[in-house]
């Protein structure tokens, strides 16, 4: 009896002492659409989560303690967003990389603010944002009001005395977007020939396609997400249209390549310079593609959220997210993004859009800015 007692005793303090491990590791989250029609982002914010956790560990952890990452999916639902954070918050996880859509980031920072979370978006630009005085968020990303002045910019330049539609498909992001669009475009002078909206999960896109036929609509500029805009390519095709896409950000993705096929050819869409390419990234772009994992879009963004937010709590010398955010709005943290800064509402310092295009092979790069189109 006493030998068992004792393998008793001493399994209970192995498992105590393994508690006690396990509870000293840091639980960081990433959440985003894992699911649902922008899944393919929410890989990318997945895999630069991954990557960054564990180079962070390999490298001694934050404050001398591991990371642990919790993944939050929100499908790009407002409401589901709202109990991920909620979820999130009710763990004392300190720090959230997310979420991708403008419509999950808002409501969800709300529920981090309130349960003590600080969030760093790599992936919404919608200016509200960081327009509402919140203590809690910052993101590594632009805002729509300079990712439209970009687009409005290149019609400007390549379709004056041309027909323009705008669309926008009703979500915080794409009417934030095409709004800025066509603020930028009616403050030149230029007047859109057209401006309609859609529904989000739309695949019938006939009616807005014979009314651009009809309008002989040079260029449309759409303000949504990549599957409506790929459907909208191809059905303009099948038309035999030659009409020019041009979108935001939430084309940089592949799969767009893979909705539309050759179709692709052509298409336009505002993104920050590619981070691939930067010097800053090179040896983590190699680790990605050791993977098999093409750190495209917003994956780089991700990892460099983490990145900025493992630095600031080392400088703050704590976790505590209101000592978190102090020091990272007042310092500047080297990123795989190059070197970011922060001011007082949470925007980064240093931001530049410029065009990328689509080819027939389901590849896009940056436009030469002296080719015009």
């Amino acid at each position: 009896m006493t030998s068992l007692k004792l393998i008793g005793l001493a399994l209970g303090a192995s498992l105590a002492l393994s508690t006690a491990a396990f509870a000293q590791d840091i639980t960081i989250a990433v959440a985003g659409p894992m699911t649902g029609g922008e899944s393919a982002f929410g890989r990318q914010l997945k895999n630069g989560a991954d990557q960054a956790v564990a180079d962070l560990n390999e490298a001694g952890g934050v404050l001398g303690k591991k990371l642990v990452l919790f993944v939050g999916d929100d499908a790009c639902d407002p409401k589901q967003a709202r109990s991920v954070a909620e979820k999130i918050a009710s763990q004392g996880i300190p720090f959230v990389a997310g979420h991708y859509c403008s419509s999950s980031s808002i409501p969800a920072s709300e529920a981090y603010a309130d349960g003590n979370v600080l969030q760093i978006t790599p992936a919404s630009t919608n200016p509200l944002f960081t327009e509402r005085k919140l203590w809690n968020v910052a993101r590594v990303c632009g805002r729509d009001d300079q990712q439209g002045l970009v687009s409005a910019e290149y019609i400007l330049k390549n379709y004056k005395g041309k027909n323009v539609a705008i669309l926008n498909d009703k979500t915080t992001y794409g009417k934030g977007l095409a709004d800025e669009t066509k603020k930028a475009l009616n403050k030149a002078g230029f007047q859109e020939k057209m401006f309609e909206s859609y529904n989000k999960g739309d695949k019938d896109f006939s009616a807005i396609v014979s009314r651009m036929k009809r309008d002989n609509i040079d260029l449309v500029f759409v303000g949504g997400y990549h599957q409506e805009a790929g459907l909208m390519v191809r059905q303009m095709r099948d038309q035999g249209m030659k009409t020019v896409l041009m979108a935001g950000d939430a084309l940089a993705d592949k799969e767009f390549a893979s909705i539309t096929g050759p179709a692709a050819a052509g298409t336009l869409f505002t993104f920050g310079p590619d981070p691939r390419k930067k010097a800053a990234a090179k040896m983590i772009v190699d680790r990605f593609k050791a993977k098999g994992v093409d750190p495209e879009g917003y994956t780089l963004y991700t990892y460099a959220a983490i990145q900025v937010w493992a630095q600031a709590a080392a400088k703050a010398g704590t976790t505590d997210p209101m000592k978190v955010m102090k020091a990272l709005k007042a310092g500047a943290w080297d990123t795989v993004l190059g070197k970011l800064e922060f001011d007082a509402k949470g925007d980064i310092k240093q931001i530049d859009y410029v065009i990328y295009k689509w080819d027939d092979k389901g590849n896009y790069a940056e436009l030469d800015p002296g080719k015009g189109t």
